[in-house]
This record gives structure tokens, C-alpha cells and sequence, in this order.
């Protein structure tokens, strides 16, 4: 009992809440919304990453940087920012619609083949914070002990049978808001997942350009979401220092210079 009060204790800091935003931050962010009202999105670009290198990541203001980098072209980036956005608020419902806009219009869109309880986790998982799962634990585990003292304490059968079978369910919703909480935190820390930032990369099927058509597998565009599995230094290659082994949709593997991705 101890040890599931201390997991829920930890999984409460896991996700830090957002600081509040200084007045210079203040500034440049108004700075750089006022650059992308008049259409400079180069220009609102820059200031939105120099917000948040200064008071650090925020999820409307990579909402606001996705918007400027897709209306500048930057489709592979826009990417990047709705996700990081998502990772710091998985209810930011505009940063979500509109990243779902955009995979519509990159070139490659992989089919998923996810089976449908991972689909379905993820999707519950991505309803709310790794805080807010950690809260509703207890709040379930809270339940689950009145549950116990139903079936101690309750004078008649039917309560205590009540108490009972409550219980044994709210024993397995409560382990699964746990796992939730857990694999939320685990997500919003995640670098795994990477996207592809350039017009066009070719996968190949060992950590190095292709000198001939043998090793290539197939070009990817910019927008595409790789998983990487591994890495590997290549300080002989002048073009990209390390290469990633990535993995799209459970199915195809392959070797991707980094210089063309962008982690999340």
C-alpha cells in the first residue's frame, strides 16, 4: 500500500506546469504574433523560438510556431511544433486538429496498422495530462478503499456484495490509471520520434548514402513520422555525422541520415 501511494506521489511531478511567461517573453511573443498578422512568418518564426528559448516550452506558443512554419512552407516543422505542443498539453484540441490537417497534406501518408486496443489506449491516454491520470488514480484508489469498508462493515449481504465486486473492478481501473499516468509522463518525455524536415530523404538499408540503387528501399517527403530504433555514428560522412534506424508504422526498417529528420 505504502509503495502504490509513493508511485502516485512521483507520477504527480512527472509533468511540471508550465512557468509563467516574464514581460519580455510577453513581448516577444506578441512581438512575433504581430509579424505573423501581418504575414512576415519568417520573421514571427524567429521570435517564437526566441520565446522559447527564454522562458522555455510552451504549448500555445508552439501552437502559434506550427501555424507560422506551415505558412511558410515548412510542413516537416509545422509537424514537429503541433507535436511538441501536444507533448506539453495533449488537450490542446487546435493544436491537434491542425496537425491532423497538415499529415493530410503531406505526400506520404503510411497506412496505420497499429491494432485497435493500442489505438484505443493512446487515444485514452491522450485525453488528458500524466498529472491528471495521476489524480484520478487516487481519486479511484480513494473508491476503492470505501469499497473495502463496504465489504467489512456493511450489515446486509447485497452491501456487502456490493463492496466486494466494486471492489475487484476498481482494483483493475485502478491499476490501468496508473499505467495510464505512467505511459503519458513516459510519452510527454519521448525523443524517439522524429519527422522528416527536408523535401525529400531516401531511406537505405545500411548507415550510409547509396552509391548504387542496391541499398536504397524508398524515398520518404518531408512530414513523415519515423520512429527511431537506433543510431550510429558516421564521422566519415560528409554529409550527415550519424545515420537512424527508423522504423515507419511496426512494418518497414531502415537506415535515415539525422541531418534530414528533426527529433520531437
Amino acid at each position: 500500500m505504502k509503495r502504490i501511494i509513493a508511485s502516485l506521489l512521483v507520477l504527480l511531478t512527472l509533468i511540471s506546469i508550465p512557468s509563467l511567461s516574464a514581460a519580455d517573453t510577453a513581448s516577444l511573443a506578441l512581438q512575433a504574433d504581430s509579424a505573423y498578422n501581418r504575414e512576415d512568418y519568417r520573421a514571427a518564426i524567429d521570435l517564437y523560438r526566441a520565446a522559447i528559448a527564454a522562458d522555455g516550452p510552451s504549448t500555445v506558443v508552439y501552437y502559434n510556431l506550427g501555424n507560422a512554419y506551415y505558412r511558410n512552407d515548412n510542413i516537416g516543422k509545422a509537424v514537429v511544433a503541433y507535436e511538441r505542443a501536444l507533448r506539453i498539453d495533449p488537450t490542446n484540441d487546435q493544436a491537434r486538429q491542425n496537425l491532423s490537417f497538415v499529415r493530410s497534406r503531406i505526400q506520404d501518408r503510411p497506412e496505420d496498422d497499429s491494432t485497435f486496443l493500442a489505438n484505443l489506449h493512446r487515444s485514452i491516454r491522450n485525453s488528458m495530462h500524466a498529472n491528471g491520470w495521476a489524480v484520478a488514480a487516487l481519486v479511484i484508489f480513494a473508491l476503492l478503499l470505501g469499497a473495502v469498508a463496504l465489504y467489512i462493515f456493511a450489515p446486509g449481504v447485497t452491501l456487502r456484495k456490493t463492496g466486494f465486486f466494486g471492489g475487484v473492478v476498481l482494483v483493475f481501473v485502478f491499476i490501468y490509471a496508473l499505467v495510464l499516468a505512467r505511459d503519458s509522463a513516459a510519452h510527454a518525455r519521448s525523443h524517439e520520434s522524429a519527422v522528416v524536415v527536408v523535401p525529400m530523404t531516401q531511406l537505405s538499408s545500411v548507415p550510409r548514402a547509396a552509391a548504387s540503387g542496391d541499398n536504397r528501399v524508398v524515398p520518404i517527403h518531408e512530414g513523415t513520422t519515423v520512429e527511431i530504433v537506433d543510431s550510429v555514428a558516421t564521422p566519415d560522412d560528409p554529409a550527415s555525422p550519424m545515420w537512424y534506424f527508423v522504423e515507419i508504422n511496426n512494418s518497414t526498417r531502415a537506415w535515415l541520415r539525422s541531418a534530414d529528420v528533426e527529433r520531437i
